[in-house]
């Protein structure tokens, strides 16, 4: 698949539709930051493919999503502290968990 702006636009544009983001009352567009961030990814998606090999660049996606994964679920957390929720563990990780896994 070529990796362009526009496709994964459109592709983002799609899962959104089933887990939609919410922008609420943030101070920029909704279409101008997807497009942004989009096109930034797609300029080091392009500039990292030529020099590395495919199971590194695997690891590298995998290891950034880790990471933006990871950091979306503490800053989740603190908004559920800030609004005065307690936490729970369970309920935080289990958009993680697998299906029928116990660990």
């Amino acid at each position: 698949m070529e990796v362009s702006t526009e496709t994964l636009v459109d592709m983002l544009r799609e899962v959104e539709a089933v887990d939609p983001i919410d922008y609420a009352d943030l101070p920029f567009g909704e279409q101008e930051l997807k497009r942004l961030i989009v096109s930034s990814l797609v300029e080091r998606h392009h500039n990292v493919e030529t020099g590395m090999s495919v199971s590194d660049i695997h690891a590298l996606y995998l290891l950034s999503t880790a990471k933006l994964v990871l950091e979306n679920t503490v800053l989740h957390a603190r908004l559920l502290l800030l609004q005065g929720h307690q936490l729970d563990i369970e309920s935080l990780l289990a958009p993680f968990t697998l299906k029928g896994k116990r660990s």
